[in-house]
């Protein structure tokens, strides 16, 4: 499971006296432990679909951070961000090449039977399940938009 390997992370880096690494998963743990203790699933644990939408968050935020420091000057810290990003993304899965997300959102508009772009919501409720974290939201909406013509 995630939780048991970033555990086990956790120590090698430790034992590494790697500071950044050590900070990043500290925090990462953090949040799926809040995520656990808001789903009321704290005995149990989350799933891993659930974690890798925390770790994605947890991404999503560096890169903002980055971009807010970079555009206020602050090289440093920017690069903190996204150092604690590059470390993150190694526990996502891996994302869907633009070939296999096309064959994907086409089959499914396909079989769905979505037409136009008044079924876009439908298509990317549908298409978001499937893709289940290999890609992000926007570049399915785009894939989709496209496929439909909106």
């Amino acid at each position: 499971m995630l939780k048991q390997q970033l555990q086990n992370d956790l120590k090698a880096a430790v034992q590494a006296h790697d500071a950044i690494k050590v900070a990043t998963l500290r925090l990462l743990l953090a949040a799926i432990a809040n995520k656990e203790i808001a789903l009321r699933k704290k005995e149990e644990g989350i799933s891993g679909e659930e974690a890798h939408a925390v770790v994605r968050s947890e991404v999503k935020k560096r890169k903002e951070a980055a971009a807010a420091f970079a555009a206020a000057g602050r090289a440093e810290q920017a690069a903190r961000e996204e150092a604690e990003g590059g470390i993150l993304q190694r526990y996502l899965p891996e994302e869907l090449s633009d070939a296999a997300l096309r064959e994907l959102v086409s089959e499914t508009i396909r079989k769905g039977a979505f037409d136009g772009p008044a079924a876009l919501g439908k298509a990317m409720k549908e298409i978001m399940s499937r893709v289940a974290g290999r890609a992000s939201g926007e570049r399915v909406r785009a894939m989709v938009q496209h496929v439909l013509g909106a």
